[in-house]
């Protein structure tokens, strides 16, 4: 397909989303757009980088979610329309478009970068290229067509189609097994995305064949998930909020014929019934463990999760702060426009338990199970207790590494206890994952962790929350907010260790300072490893 400038014709403005926004939805979208029209560049129809750590670049795909924002909008005498359409035809014309590269159909990641794969600029798979922007880019594409199809040129939709279809097929392309690419079905939030956008583009182009393989990469998804009823891609402040998205353009998008229509309703509502589950109404947070996580604190860094709990029960309730943009990790309220687009179709989704359960707390344990292959050897087992200021959740697990079901060392947190202070604030405790066997118990009040296939070489490795109420930590007995006793057969004296911004011994486990405490064994150990943790207020 050629890259080309689309002429921007003469456009009808007027009403075209499919719904009215309202409420929380109507607010997201509203404060997330007054705040992203600070970064848009009218000469180059994208945006800028909205976190200030790059000397004004832009930003590809927070631009696209600007689009979205723009066309729900819909004012400014007809120029918001024109404005996305600029975006849209920029975003496209970057598209790289030579069937060659394994890249190829892939977006961006910003418009000053030169050519990936050229001598001076390496492919990098989630570096200089990332392959899941074939779905981020993608689902705000379906939803610009979709919802704003009336109101944008006829070229520019059918720039947007040949655009998916090149998208498609070098999506079509990834494989966990293929060029070491790691999308395999049961990652979940990409690989979910992916049955929607390529069986989107097949239909919408009338390609049986590129639908039949969205259908088919499907069926595998729903094949997991009918195992236990979890997401394999378990539990994550922002992961399964993105999951959750792509399960709301299933049912709202695709043929009623399709197994995505057909599924997708049924494993939006089982899973948001597990969040329910696992969200604690007074800490305003998701209890552990996590998958994937890279914030401890969905009251400080956003969390797409929150997003869209904020239309179902109110910003402050779901963790947001009022301006979210002083948030870590905040170009992801940059994604608050698309959310908003889509709350009043997957709010209808929730049942009316389950949003009971999310504004009214009550103290529970739930139990559950999980299964990632190729990387689990082993169903995982989760345990998760919830009491009224201290929440603490783990997982059983037997992988092929250290570095947990989705080989994510980084953001793998086996277990995990949180906990609220007086004045609202959280505090946290976070094992790091460091050996592939793991046995937890998890009870009121007490966290149990056993290595099963240890010896005297190993280490329990925790990362915990700083204070401003005890700056100088030198033992468990000085993390603040609860009281922490050690027991079992570890060396009960932790090695105490500061990462900070600024100086320490490390830095940040992404924007969080913390304190780290390590447990080694005692000399001449022999036996199974085992580490309690006891909380007491």
């Amino acid at each position: 397909m050629l890259s080309r400038v689309v002429a921007l014709t003469a456009i009808y403005i007027g009403g075209a989303l499919s719904t009215t926004l309202t409420g929380e939805a109507k607010a997201m979208m509203e404060d997330s757009m007054a705040w992203m029209d600070n970064f848009f560049d009218p000469k180059e129809n994208l945006i800028f980088e909205v976190q200030s750590d790059a000397a004004m670049n832009h930003e590809t795909l927070e631009s696209v979610w600007y689009a979205v924002g723009l066309l729900a909008r819909n004012g400014n005498q007809g120029q918001d329309v024109s404005h996305a359409e600029g975006i849209i035809t920029r975003v496209i014309d970057d598209q790289y478009k030579d069937p060659a590269d394994i890249w190829f159909g892939v977006y961006t990641k910003e418009p000053e970068e030169p050519y990936v794969g050229t001598a001076p600029y390496p492919a990098t798979r989630y570096g200089s290229w990332d392959p899941n922007w074939y779905d981020f880019v993608g689902t705000a594409f379906v939803t610009i067509y979709e919802e704003f199809g009336p109101i944008l040129s006829a070229s520019t939709k059918e720039y947007m189609l040949e655009s998916m279809v090149n998208s498609s097929i070098g999506n079509s392309r990834r494989g966990g097994d293929v060029d070491g690419d790691n999308l395999w079905p049961a990652y979940s939030n990409p690989a979910i995305m992916r049955a929607a956008t390529t069986t989107w583009t097949g239909v919408k182009t009338g390609n049986k064949t590129m639908q039949a393989e969205g259908e088919g990469y499907a069926q595998q998804i729903i094949d997991l998930w009918d195992l236990h009823k979890t997401l394999s891609e378990f539990n994550s402040p922002t992961y399964t909020g993105i999951s959750l998205f792509g399960l709301t353009l299933w049912g709202k998008y695709m043929p009623k014929s399709s197994i995505l229509a057909q599924r997708g309703p049924d494993i939006f509502r089982g899973t948001f019934s597990t969040v329910a589950q696992l969200w604690h109404a007074g800490m305003r947070n998701l209890a552990g463990p996590w998958d994937r996580s890279y914030s401890f604190n969905m009251q400080t860094s956003l969390g797409h999760l929150s997003l869209l709990l904020a239309p179902i029960i109110g910003r402050e309730e779901s963790g947001l702060r009022q301006n979210p943009w002083i948030m870590s990790h905040a170009r992801d309220w940059c994604w608050a426009s698309l959310i908003a687009v889509h709350a009043e179709y997957f709010t209808s989704l929730v049942p009316q338990n389950v949003k009971k359960m999310l504004k009214e707390f009550s103290p529970h344990t739930w139990r559950g199970q999980v299964y990632y292959p190729p990387f689990d050897l082993e169903t995982r087992n989760i345990t998760t207790w919830l009491g009224e200021k201290l929440m603490i959740g783990a997982q059983s697990y037997h992988t092929t590494s250290s570095n947990g079901p989705d080989d994510n060392n980084e953001q793998f947190h086996p277990a995990v206890a949180q906990w609220t202070y007086n004045n609202g604030d959280i505090g946290w405790l976070d094992l790091r994952a460091s050996v592939p066997h793991l046995l937890v118990d998890v009870s009121p009040n007490r966290l149990n962790l056993t290595y099963p296939d240890g010896d005297a070489s190993s280490v329990f490795t925790f990362y915990a929350s700083p204070s401003l109420l005890q700056r100088n930590v030198q033992g468990w007995s000085d993390i603040q907010g609860v009281n922490i006793s050690i027991s079992g057969n570890v060396d009960p004296n932790a090695t105490v260790k500061f990462a900070g911004r600024f100086g320490g011994s490390y830095g940040p486990y992404y924007d969080y300072n913390y304190w780290y405490l390590q447990h080694t064994m005692p000399a001449g150990f022999e036996g199974t490893p085992e580490l309690v943790i006891d909380f007491t207020y």
